[in-house]
């Protein structure tokens, strides 16, 4: 028996992976190109409850369309307690009535997101492009 030559047998190529540093590069130069162009919302949270908030009689007065989210998650339309059905009804109303006006909304801390999530959808399907909100502690 002969002895085997193994410098005879072919080794395992080497795999190229510049095709792959290339891609990674171009997703990442994308992603850095992309990034500040997406649109995001921001809500500004109300100071820390160790500070009050104080809601000036001038600004209500100012804004004639509020919206109360109260801690038991009632909704209160102008100082009246209303359903969902109504709210959405009075919200399309308010818009065609001044097409200018953004909703003012009040929400209580101890409400259920939920809740603020259902009228800040109504407001958009009635038309509104803002909503200014404001959390009541």
């Amino acid at each position: 028996m002969r002895p085997r030559d193994t410098s005879s047998e072919p080794s395992e190529a080497p795999i190229n992976l510049t095709p792959l540093i290339d891609v990674v590069f171009v997703m990442l130069i994308m992603f850095i190109l992309v990034a500040p162009i997406l649109e995001m919302d921001n809500i500004e949270l109300a100071p820390s409850s160790s500070q009050s908030v104080e809601i000036s009689s001038a600004t209500l007065e100012k804004n004639p369309l509020t919206i109360h989210v109260r801690k038991d998650n009632t909704i209160w339309y102008n100082k009246q307690k209303v359903s969902l059905d109504q709210l959405k009804g009075r919200l399309t109303e308010a818009r065609k009535k001044n097409p200018q006006i953004a909703p003012l909304l009040l929400h209580d801390k101890k409400a259920f997101f939920g809740t603020y999530q259902v009228v800040k959808n109504m407001a958009e399907e009635a038309g509104f492009k803002e909503l200014n909100i404001v959390l009541a502690p």
